[in-house]
């Protein structure tokens, strides 16, 4: 274990094994004997106690001595001094388990349910607690049994932190203690009790695990206490709106399904066989409780009054970064109307950790309803011409994206202090891996701090090649720093309209659908959608992506690419379905079908376990074929597809195709062939 190589058994140990085995296995079956005629005499408690010395695991029979506790109690009347005579009978028991093993869980638990009885001896558990963990002062059950001993006494957080400070002092690399001193700091600093508001102490406790990290280096305890900081440091509690769409000082074209007349590329064209589009609300952290009533809109438009807001999560929760309403209108009625949100105006925008909206939102854009002058067009999409280059100084790119709006709700000043200290001292640490990751991480989160564009971006290329040098050094993690890599990089093209206007085309095909274009870029990871919300059409093939996870807050979305991915299934697809505008996908050439064993199939829905399959016309019809296809079918069913290219997959033939004409009627295009009426 941890690397250590098992040594070989001489004779003796093997044959005093087997004498323990056959001396247990007799003991067990009298013990079963005994529990399951609930015998309860002091014999039989006696025999549990025997094989629980021998075993400490043998979770039944713990479970047989709390029944026999129960049954001693309820013959008694509630004298104390006999009721402490029983429990203190279990408690010497427990005790005796634990020197056989002091990783028991059933031995830890059993104590905690002691306790739980009324107890009186709390004072002593902590004395017991000492001697133990001066014998294996890391070990997390007894951490955890401590933390279950505070809660029962008056003793107060600050004590139990000057009791972590003097057990990392006498070893810095006990992991229990430093978790124990994150869990004590992070209901302290909740509370902002006396001498813990987060801009004093955070910053004393970086200076404690410097003496850890640069002590011992190699050492994961300080580094993972550490990383706990740098969240801290990070981490805004109220949460806050960070982007929109349409966004502040927008404007955007509307018409029904096809065409404008003398449709301009100045501004975003959204068309829409339904006659509404959508109002997205992004959040630094999710959040519950988005309705008409706390987020209010000011508008001409007719048949607003009672909106309906949906959170849009892959897991089906009620709390998301993203939510998103329909906004109605009428192509008939060609105008120009001026749309004011106010977010957060009355409470009720709660985070998932239950803190409230605090920071009330306004922002107005404006919508230009036009006719449509001709019926949808029915041709391919192309993603080889049809592009025009993107003017980078164009006014309405600025107008389109939403950026820095979270830096103006939050002072930052105290935490790029932070952090600019930390760069500096790690700096000097080129030699480390994890010293380097640290790095990486915190020039990230330098930059996320930064609202001044004449420095923002700057670090970016160094941190690209942190992420380099890590992948070549420490290969066994090259998927992880392959992942942050792709982060830093989004980072990166995001966060300037100079910058992202280098990857932002309009496709002249439809509308002049507003094109952003990430192929081949090795991108192994989806991110900064908060950023993208403007965005049409997105080009994503020739990287390496394993699913579409985070694509599903961009609701504009009508076109995708996706081919020459490392895609393995649908059900990697499974954030698609809730990208309605989705008309065009292109997944060829990825490894949907190649590997016959593939558990991401299990992120969606499955007909062994939703009967809904069963309830539509190509459920009833080809029962089998859905039954092989489930999760194909359970994505592509809810897609509103035109196109869509599967050529070049293991699961692509006849059958496979002949089954997507069914789950998607209304597809014109297959793989580059139009479809027959």
């Amino acid at each position: 274990m941890h690397g250590r190589p098992r040594k070989a058994s001489n004779p003796e140990e093997e044959a005093a094994s087997a004498a323990k085995a056959v001396k247990l296995r007799s003991l067990q079956s009298q013990f079963m004997k005994n529990h399951h005629d609930k015998i309860y005499t002091e014999e039989a408690i006696e025999l549990s106690m025997k094989l629980l010395e021998i075993n400490p695991e043998a979770y039944t029979a713990w479970n047989y001595r709390k029944l026999a506790v129960e049954d001693s109690l309820s013959r008694i009347e509630s004298d104390p001094n006999l009721v402490n005579s029983i429990l203190d009978e279990e408690l010497r028991v427990v005790e005796s388990a634990l020197r056989q093993n002091f990783k028991s869980y059933g031995a830890w638990h059993h104590r905690k349910w002691v306790l739980s009885k009324g107890h009186s001896s709390i004072e002593n558990e902590l004395k017991l607690l000492d001697k133990f963990q001066r014998l294996d002062s890391r070990n997390f059950h007894a951490w955890n049994y401590r933390r279950f001993v505070v809660e029962l006494t008056n003793r107060s957080e600050q004590d139990e932190l000057h009791y972590t400070d003097d057990m990392i002092n006498n070893n810095f690399s006990n992991y229990s203690a430093w978790h124990n001193r994150s869990v004590l700091l992070s209901s302290l600093l909740a509370q902002n009790a006396d001498g813990f508001m987060p801009n004093e102490r955070i910053p004393d406790e970086y200076d404690l695990v410097h003496s850890a990290i640069f002590t011992d280096p190699d050492d994961q305890s300080g580094w993972f206490y550490h990383l706990w900081l740098l969240d801290q440091t990070l981490n805004v509690e109220t949460p806050l709106l960070t982007s929109s769409w349409p966004s502040h000082g927008s404007t955007i074209n509307l018409s029904g399904a096809g065409c404008l007349n003398g449709s301009s590329s100045k501004f975003t064209t959204f068309c829409s066989e339904s006659g509404s589009f959508p109002l997205i609300l992004y959040f630094d952290q999710a959040v519950g409780g988005v309705s008409s009533s706390t987020v209010t809109i000011d508008s001409e438009l007719k048949g607003n009054e009672d909106l309906v807001w949906e959170p849009i999560s892959y897991k089906n929760s009620q709390v998301s970064c993203v939510w998103v309403t329909h906004l109605k209108y009428v192509s008939s009625d060609p105008c120009e109307y001026k749309v004011k949100i106010r977010v957060g105006n009355s409470p009720g925008i709660v985070s998932s950790r239950g803190h409230n909206f605090r920071a009330p939102y306004e922002f107005v854009f404006t919508a230009h309803v036009h006719d449509t002058v001709k019926d949808s067009q029915e041709g391919i999409v192309s993603w080889t011409d049809g592009f025009d280059i993107w003017d980078a100084k164009s006014m309405d790119l600025n107008s389109l994206i939403t950026l820095d709006q979270l830096q103006a709700e939050i002072d930052f000043k105290w935490r790029q202090e932070a952090i600019d200290s930390e760069v500096e001292c790690f700096g000097i640490l080129s030699d480390s891996k994890i010293g380097n990751l640290t790095l990486a991480r915190l020039l990230m989160a330098r930059e996320a701090m930064l609202s001044d564009d004449a420095v923002k971006g700057v670090r970016y290329e160094e941190i690209l090649q942190l992420y380099n040098d890590l992948m070549a050094l420490d290969s066994s993690h090259y998927q992880y720093y392959k992942d942050e890599h792709s982060v830093a990089f989004l980072h990166k093209v995001t966060s300037s309209s100079e910058s992202l206007s280098r990857h932002l085309f309009r496709y002249r095909g439809m509308n002049n659908l507003v094109c952003l274009r990430l192929n081949n870029l090795s991108l192994s990871r989806i991110a900064s959608v908060e950023k993208l919300l403007f965005v049409q059409m997105l080009d994503l093939s020739h990287n390496e992506l394993r699913s579409t996870e985070g694509l599903e807050a961009m609701q504009l979305l009508s076109c995708l690419n996706l081919s020459h991915n490392k895609i393995r299934s649908f059900s990697a697809l499974d954030s698609l379905r809730h990208v309605k505008q989705l008309k065009v996908l292109d997944v060829s050439d990825n490894h949907i079908g190649k590997h016959s064993v593939d558990t991401t199939r299990y992120l969606c829905s499955s007909p062994l376990s939703n009967s809904e399959w069963s309830q539509d016309d190509v459920g009833r019809q080809n029962p089998g074929l859905v039954t092989k296809y489930w999760d194909a079918y359970f994505v592509l069913r809810d897609l509103k597809l035109k196109q869509l290219d599967i050529a070049g997959n293991e699961i692509s033939g006849n059958e496979f195709s002949s089954f997507v004409l069914q789950v998607v009627p209304k597809l014109v295009w297959l793989d580059g062939q139009k479809l027959g009426n």
